[in-house]
């Protein structure tokens, strides 16, 4: 048996973890795009056992989902239950990625058991994988951990993500230009989200929900003034003044349970987030195509 296994493995998270795992010496099988689609059992039959999942494969992207919500419940519901299938065979741990799925907050910070309403295709079926890990673990005791993780950001992100998108505009010069420059979002980089599977994986025995942010938020006019001080740069900025369909004004995580239970706290800071990513960037180049996901 080995110790993990990880799917989605070439996307954004999936590659940072991999190569975390593989850093702290586990042995580990990564499955990417190039295997059999999540909601295929047969994917399930030809994986290895293992200790722990890492459940990360699924669709992402709120505006896709609206386009193809099917599609969304399909590989992000059912590939969860394949995947919760799986531990129940080899008696392994879940740590699933979920995500963002309070919809309009009541209350900020966002505690994890404060009101879920979905707001869009994306969230629904997160919220909709997280009950069926849920009940997996109260009715066949699989032991779960579901990281509900906030606004992801770093190296390697697909480039039509907010953070990539505005530092490529900032290094090319001329004008900055955005939909909307108040929304507030809670912003956690890359290592920080990688930690918190690390330390998931040895949650204790049952079902738990974590919040992964940053424990503050910002609004899109204020990243861009902290991504120019880090650039050096002082570019006009325009905004077209669109709001997003169920836009959110406000977004912030408490994050005390994962404080508490996994000692974890964030400690990259945006501002040293994005030195990493302009580090990155001068090391590698433009990020290639193939390191996006």
């Amino acid at each position: 048996m080995i110790d993990a296994v990880v799917t989605g493995a070439d996307g954004f998270i999936g590659r940072a973890l991999v190569e975390r795992l593989t850093h702290d010496g586990q042995n580990i099988f990564a499955a990417g795009r190039s295997a059999r689609r999540m909601e295929d059992p047969l994917f399930w039959e030809e994986l290895p056992a293992a200790r722990t999942l890492y459940h990360l494969a699924g669709k992402t992207y709120v505006p896709d989902s609206w386009r193809d919500p099917g599609g969304f419940v399909t590989a992000n519901v059912v590939g969860t239950q394949n995947a919760l299938t799986w531990c129940k065979r080899h008696e392994a741990r879940l740590v699933l990625a979920s995500a963002y799925i309070y919809g309009l907050p009541e209350r900020l910070p966002i505690h994890e058991e404060d009101p879920v309403k979905p707001n869009n295709p994306y969230a629904m079926s997160k919220h909709l994988a997280e009950q069926l890990c849920a009940f997996a673990s109260e009715y066949e005791k699989i032991d779960v951990a579901v990281l509900r993780l906030f606004n992801v950001y770093g190296p390697g992100q697909r480039g039509d993500f907010l953070i990539p998108t505005l530092l490529s505009q900032i290094v090319s010069g001329g004008e900055v230009k955005v939909m909307d420059l108040t929304p507030r979002r809670d912003f956690v980089f890359i290592d920080d989200v990688i930690e918190a599977f690390v330390r998931a994986a040895n949650a204790p025995q049952g079902f738990h929900r974590f919040n992964i942010g940053s424990g503050q938020s910002h609004s899109v006019g204020e990243i861009i003034g902290m991504m120019q001080s880090v650039c050096g740069t002082a570019l006009p900025v325009t905004s077209a003044c669109l709001t997003r369909r169920n836009e959110i004004t406000d977004v912030q995580a408490d994050i005390g349970r994962a404080a508490e239970i996994l000692d974890w706290r964030p400690q990259v800071d945006f501002p040293a987030g994005i030195r990493i990513m302009l580090k990155e960037q001068s090391r590698d180049g433009s990020q290639r195509p193939d390191q996006q996901g």
